[in-house]
């Protein structure tokens, strides 16, 4: 079996199906609040046209939720049929959260998206102002879980290893459901969620004022959404701010790659950079690529050029303006001291009591069988001692502890680049339709035409972000505890190779098959809409 080859494509096949699967979970969580706030105006004024056009809104969110979910599937599928190793190790774990998101939060969904749809002029307003909110609550509740099990690989807490069983097991669910990775991540990747759904949106509202149709229905909406996007675009910034934090404490390596930052300096023991000078951020720069070898020479700028932000990296990392930040090669050679003055292994002293660990672990199962419960213990010991290095007993060289740099590097500066370009959309929109008549706000074609060129742009920054989560994260399926080579199924290469071709074909029509049906629902405005759905309800009471 070619186990490079076998890697390469069963994480091919698990990119492949994650990018697909959030093409669509981010537009699901934004246009379900988008869709209930234009209800919840429905059910306080009683305006007819509010109920149109938060039906239309449901019905955009519902051609979305439907593919998402098969997505979804697919993708936990694969945890079990390419990634045997790593369920196996940490199924107690990383099942927990799974469970409770299939038997919470879709049959929350299921029962209340029912009424959502089919329940105009059937129940109450209120109750189905209510079921459209729960409905949107209950798709959060699992992304919650999901964004869980996903931080939770980021960051394994709550946990103690079984050598007996050779499995790690749940010590503290409220520990992993609640740790700051967790709860950054949820935060941060749900609201960048309502962040999308408003571009989405207001590039909706954009494509009829430059149509010059459905008028009453793009100023009116454009005046909800704007101002909702804009507090959801900052609260973006933030989240991901305070993400930032996290991971410069829990995985300094992905930072270091996220800022093509290979040299520090020397630290003090409490944690400051030697010189007292804090390290900039880079704003923007263009990297050498013959310089960004696994380990570049020391105090090797790896830059053509490259605009940085004094202090705010150190700001970033430490909330100090001269905290110490460790780069790439500080973090391989180790001798650097974190903020408690502890001083970093290096890797290479990683990967050996990693193999200790690995060892300790053959002679206890070998105890085992012999019955020999004082060796148990005594290897116990030894695994227990060195296993926050287990991981790195799998590590035949550490250059493969470095992530891609220059893609790091450009997926988190184009994520936080249109970040800020949507919080200016927002915020012109938000300004230039206030008090103003659909006739004045039209006038601003160029805005318009921006608009709808930021719907593209909204997945291009919701992709990026999860590269940098994820790619930031390599090669580790879980943080410094299981590397992709040790986590993988032993399959044949080909196999996988199909499958992925298979899914690559499937998700392709899938995505071509919503898209031709939004954009025929779009184009067809909330007005028909609202007139189909009359006219199926008129057949029903008929017969």
């Amino acid at each position: 079996m070619n186990v490079d080859a076998l890697l390469l494509w069963s994480r091919l096949q698990f990119a492949l199906t994650a990018c697909y699967h959030w093409l669509f979970v981010p537009l699901t969580l934004g246009l379900g609040v988008i869709m209930s706030i234009a209800e919840t105006k429905y059910y306080r004024t009683n305006r007819p046209e509010w109920k149109k056009w938060a039906m239309f809104w449901q019905k955009l969110f519902g051609i979305n939720f439907a593919i998402g979910v098969a997505t979804g599937l697919i993708l936990e599928f694969e945890f079990g049929t390419n990634w045997s190793n790593y369920s196996w190790l940490v199924g107690d774990i990383f099942g927990a959260p799974l469970a409770i998101e299939g038997i919470l939060a879709f049959f929350m969904e299921a029962t209340f998206i029912a009424v959502m749809f089919f329940g105009w002029n059937k129940v109450s307003r209120g109750f189905h102002l209510a079921s459209t909110w729960l409905t949107v609550i209950g798709a959060t509740i699992s992304a919650v879980w999901i964004l869980v099990a996903n931080a939770w690989m980021q960051d394994p807490v709550g946990m103690s290893f079984n050598p007996a069983t050779v499995r790690s097991e749940m010590a503290d669910f409220w520990a992993v459901a609640f740790s700051s990775s967790a709860v950054n991540k949820f935060w941060h990747t749900t609201i960048s969620s309502w962040t999308l759904g408003s571009v989405f949106a207001l590039g909706v509202c954009a494509i009829y004022i430059l149509r010059g149709k459905h008028k009453e229905f793009a100023l009116a909406n454009s005046r909800i959404i704007a101002p909702f996007g804009l507090i959801a675009a900052l609260l973006t910034a933030f989240t991901g701010d305070t993400s930032g934090y996290n991971v410069a404490q829990r995985q300094p390596m992905k930072l270091a790659a996220m800022e093509a930052l290979y040299d520090a300096g020397e630290s003090t023991p409490d944690g400051k950079t030697a010189d007292g000078k804090g390290l900039g951020l880079s704003a923007i720069g263009l990297l050498d690529c013959d310089k960004l070898t696994p380990q570049a020479e020391a105090n090797q700028d790896p830059f053509i050029f490259n605009i940085k932000m004094p202090y705010m990296l150190s700001w970033l990392g430490t909330r100090s303006t001269n905290g110490y930040v460790p780069g790439i090669n500080n973090i391989l050679e180790g001798g650097y001291y974190d903020k408690d003055g502890n001083q970093a292994l290096s890797a290479d002293e990683r990967m050996r009591r990693g193999k200790i660990a690995i060892e300790a672990l053959a002679a206890y199962g070998e105890a085992q069988k012999a019955g020999d419960a004082a060796e148990m213990d005594r290897q116990n010991a030894i695994i227990q001692e060195n296993f926050d290095h287990f991981g790195y007993g799998y590590v035949q060289d550490k250059a493969d502890l470095v992530p891609n740099v220059p893609l790091m590097y450009y997926a988190f500066r184009i994520m936080v680049g249109l970040g800020f370009l949507f919080i200016l959309l927002f915020l012109l929109i938000w300004i230039l339709q206030r008090k103003k008549s659909y006739e004045e706000y039209a006038r601003y074609r160029w805005l318009h035409i921006i608009t709808v060129i930021c719907i593209p742009l909204a997945w291009i920054a919701s992709q990026a972000g999860w590269v940098v989560a994820e790619m930031g994260r390599q090669p580790w399926a879980i943080q410094d505890m299981l590397p992709l080579n040790a986590a993988v199924s032993k399959l044949a290469p080909e196999n996988v190779m199909t499958t992925f071709f298979i899914f690559a074909v499937l998700f392709t029509i899938l995505l071509i098959a919503e898209v031709s049906i939004m954009v025929k629902a779009i184009k067809h405005g909330p007005e028909s809409h609202l007139n189909d759905v009359e006219q199926l309800f008129s057949k029903r009471e008929s017969k």
